[in-house]
């Protein structure tokens, strides 16, 4: 299933008896603010326990002596609570497949 933006915001206003408009208008500027960090800030975004969002310009390089360019990446990283999280869910899917 796929969280949509929708999705979160009832979630989110649910859990924490805030209006779906409040939590909307909530999420919608740290979006704002998220991408004016990695577009003009320090293009780094970490969230302790989640991830890391990381942008940067990628050199590409031609052969022949041609002139490379810039591309810009966005990379993430998942933290490692999250990854021993997701490894852990993923040993126990597992061991329920293989069993007859």
């Amino acid at each position: 299933m796929t969280l949509t933006k929708k999705m979160m915001i009832r979630e989110i206003g649910r859990r924490t008896r805030l209006t779906n408009r409040d939590v909307q208008r909530m999420l919608e500027t740290l979006i704002g603010v998220w991408s004016e960090e990695l577009v003009e800030g320090s293009g780094r975004i970490e969230l302790e326990g989640l991830f890391v969002l990381e942008a940067r310009q990628h050199a590409t390089t031609f052969p022949r002596g041609q002139v490379s360019c810039q591309t810009p990446r966005i990379t993430m990283r998942l933290s490692r609570i999250l990854r021993r999280r997701l490894k852990a869910r993923s040993s126990i899917t597992n061991e329920q497949v293989s069993k007859p």
